[in-house]
């Protein structure tokens, strides 16, 4: 009996189509929930259609993205408005951060958030002035009371811009929990970004644990894929043995002008079962750095590749994990075939598939495995000490058990009071830091003030002198040693001199930077009165914009810039107006 080609293939047309359909149906159930109002808010900005330069929860260096990045076309100035009533609930001004940002609290227990923004409106700006003025501050974080700044839906409350720590004109826009402060995924509020396109699968990996804690030395084996269109295989089944867990790549990109932004969620099954989801529907912003116990750490700081793990460690604090067996972790060892499945989706449910089959190997149960040398447990404070230093590592601060390993290597030549102390190494991850003290070697009384720690690469770590020792909180582990900050500030002025008419122009500028400990604090006086002086980090730029308060004549300026070991560099002329 011949058998007919076309009936084949339009059977295997119907069974592709029902389990892309069953894919996407089950993708859509993970984030479709009736937990937020859709209809409340509008878009923030007038660009139609809107775009992304970034999207919620998308991996960054240190921290999940917290909101979403509306392109403005590359350029600065787009009106901003209020997506519903409320009032205005707090005015930020930074040198970094967010730069310039407006947050609004709504009726409906949630509160949206404008960053980056290149000026405020009129009314706002007077009133972040005045209180600029009053506390002889730039930097300013002020939370005025409910009847100060009540703003309507659709009102102008700003334009947008790059201040901050911004990478390029855009607006940031989150959504958060007024209650809890957790930032929410704005796409469940009805902002609505086109999106037909399912996520990219780049990458699966295979981590060798067998009973062992997940660090830099864990064995990983990179698992060959292809495919396009939200189906994708690998070239053949997986042969393993004992416990092991996976990690994939993944990326999302949305209709129009995109950029290439993170998923919303990571699912996988095993034989039909789910053991791991990852879903970014909200976090809490203390929990935020754990990203890094999510991704795999080391090889994000030797490669910057984020391989995002489907297995979680156990200090790992993030809620954003559910469906977990075992933490993720599988124990091949009853020599069968087993059917794996990833499913990854993006914020409008559009689902990418990667089934692969693991054919089981014969061995026991991976015990628990503890290493030889000094364990430092993820769940207790730990302390190390020896003669020229302390350590201690609160509670909380790592997301595994740790091999602590210190070694002591040769005092640098130069601006060096102490030897090098390696502690552990960069490879491991800490939620929060710890508590460093080095002692002193020869360093003379008069310069104990002016004592810092500071990183073999030369950054500062802060720090103060304490009975003999320097002590200072680093972020991460590293090597480090103690200097001292005794140079004062630089600033080099690009639009002022002495004796100058800046007749005509509408203000005066620096440049300004540190060689060591940084700035602390900046001051500027025209005619011994303050004025304001504003700051953008990224370019060590500081400004005075001149207005009513200096009048026409001569007039003498001052400006004061002090470092973090109050190191004091002073500017002073005289111009006209």
């Amino acid at each position: 009996m011949i058998k007919n080609p076309i009936h084949h293939l339009f059977i295997a047309f119907l069974f592709l189509f029902f389990t892309l359909f069953v894919n996407v149906v089950q993708a859509q159930q993970i984030f479709s929930n009736n937990k937020y109002p859709i209809t409340d808010f509008r878009q923030p900005l007038d660009i139609v259609p809107p775009a992304l330069a970034g999207s919620f929860g998308e991996i960054r260096g240190n921290h999940f993205h917290s909101g979403i990045d509306f392109r403005t076309n590359q350029r600065e100035g787009y009106p901003v408005y209020a997506v519903a009533d409320g009032y205005i609930s707090r005015l930020r001004v930074q040198n970094s951060g967010f730069g310039q940002a407006l947050y609004i609290n709504h009726p409906n227990g949630f509160t949206t958030v404008y960053g980056h923004l290149q000026r405020f409106s009129p009314k706002i700006a007077t009133i972040v002035k005045d209180l600029e003025y009053e506390k002889k501050s730039f930097e300013i974080d002020e939370f005025p009371d409910a009847t100060l700044i009540p703003v309507r839906k659709g009102e102008v409350i700003a334009w947008s811009g790059n201040r901050g720590s911004s990478g390029g004109p855009h607006l940031h826009f989150e959504i958060r929990d007024t209650k809890t402060e957790e930032t929410i995924n704005p796409q469940f509020f009805g902002i609505n970004i086109p999106d037909n396109i399912p996520p990219v699968i780049h990458g699966l990996y295979v981590y060798r644990l067998n009973g062992k804690t997940f660090n830099e030395f864990t064995p990983k084996q990179a698992i060959a894929i292809s495919g396009a269109g939200g189906n994708f295989k690998t070239a053949a089944p997986v042969s393993l043995t004992g416990e092991v867990g996976f990690g994939v790549v993944v990326t999302d990109r949305h209709n129009g002008l995109s950029g290439t932004n993170g998923v919303y969620s990571i699912q996988l099954e095993l034989d039909g079962k789910l053991i791991y989801t990852s879903a970014l529907e909200r976090f809490s912003f203390e929990n935020s750095k754990a990203i890094n116990s999510h991704i795999d750490y080391p090889t994000y700081i030797n490669t910057k590749r984020s391989i995002q793990k489907s297995f979680v460690d156990p200090g790992n604090p993030l809620k954003i994990y559910s469906g977990l067996v075992n933490n993720g972790r599988i124990n091949f060892n009853d020599g069968a075939a087993h059917q794996l499945r990833y499913i990854i989706t993006d914020s409008k449910g559009n689902a990418s598939i990667l089934p692969f089959t693991v054919n089981a190997g014969n061995a026991p149960v991976s015990p628990n495995i503890i290493p030889a040398g000094l364990i430092f447990p993820y769940n207790k404070a730990s302390e190390f000490n020896s003669e020229e230093i302390k350590v201690v590592i609160p509670q909380g601060t790592l997301y595994n058990d740790l091999n602590f390993v210190y070694k002591k290597l040769p005092k640098p030549a130069g601006n060096a009071y102490s030897a090098v102390h390696q502690i552990h190494n960069r490879f491991t991850p800490l939620h929060i830091g710890f508590n460093l003290w080095i002692k002193a070697d020869a360093l003379p009384e008069n310069l104990r003030d002016k004592a810092l720690i500071v990183s073999a690469g030369g950054s500062s770590q802060g720090g103060s002198f304490d009975n003999g020792y320097i002590k200072a909180t680093p972020k991460n582990f590293g090597s480090f040693y103690i200097a001292v900050d005794t140079i004062a500030p630089r600033i080099i002025p690009t639009k002022i001199a002495d004796g100058k008419s800046m007749a005509g122009l509408s203000k005066m500028t620096f440049k300004i930077g540190d060689n060591l400990s940084g700035i602390k604090s900046f001051s500027g006086y025209i005619d011994g009165k303050w004025v304001l002086m504003e700051f953008d980090a990224k370019t060590a730029t500081l400004w005075h914009s001149f207005d009513d308060r200096t009048t026409a004549g001569k007039h003498a300026f001052e400006l004061v810039v002090t470092d973090g070991k109050d190191n004091v560099r002073r500017y002073a002329i005289s111009f006209f107006k």
